[in-house]
């Protein structure tokens, strides 16, 4: 139990320090960027996906995640990190693949809605970290915990602004075989599931020495 609370303790702090983060680099709150890399296959890219580190990546990785998925969950933090470690030479791009719940549409919502305000990977982790979350009143709360402009964003939710987008996210996860949450693909190469820091670090810098 002591070791519960510490970690959940610790996962606090570190989420509070990655929002200060985040609110003083604006690499790492991008807005949705239709930019195309000519090497990897749009139907990977997709259009209009929030993104975080570099503009112009040496390595481009593209997450199909579903904000009810333990093992994205999971992996969140690693990738996260991953991105400040190399947000000169990595890109990480975000797509939604909601299959886990039934309310894991409406999770995806409140993190584009948030996305109109600047706040999509703020969401983003809050949504992780209070994964237990399913009514639309539970989320609603999340927006004014991390700041946003409550009518703006049950306007932009109660109107399901973004779910034709969220629905393209899935379809083109399903064209591409994917068949659960986390999927990654790393320069075009996919990989399923929650991979540790470590592999991922060195999957990374394997690419990146190998240029």
């Amino acid at each position: 139990m002591l070791l519960l609370l510490t970690f959940s303790f610790a996962l606090s702090i570190a989420f509070g320090f990655l929002i200060i983060h985040i609110l003083k680099n604006p690499a790492l709150n991008q807005a949705p960027s239709d930019q195309k890399i000519s090497e990897i296959p749009p139907l990977i890219i997709g259009e209009n996906n929030y993104w975080l580190g570099a503009a112009n990546p040496k390595v481009t990785i593209v997450e199909f995640a579903d904000f009810a998925c333990p093992f994205c969950k999971t992996s969140f933090p690693s990738i996260r990190e991953l991105g400040l470690k190399y947000r000169d030479d990595v890109k990480i791009i975000f797509r939604d693949f909601p299959v886990i719940a039934e309310h894991s549409k409406n999770l995806a919502l409140a993190a584009r809605c948030a996305g109109e305000q600047g706040l999509f990977w703020i969401m983003h982790d809050k949504l992780y970290l209070n994964q237990n979350i399913s009514t639309d009143q539970q989320i609603k709360q999340l927006t004014k915990e991390i700041g946003a402009n409550e009518e703006k964003f049950n306007i932009c939710y109660d109107k399901k602004k973004y779910l034709t987008q969220i629905e393209k996210d899935y379809l083109d996860g399903q064209a591409l075989g994917i068949t659960g949450t986390p999927t990654w693909f790393i320069n075009g190469q996919k990989i399923s599931g929650d991979i540790p820091f470590e592999k991922f670090d060195e999957l990374i810098n394997n690419i990146l020495t190998s240029k």
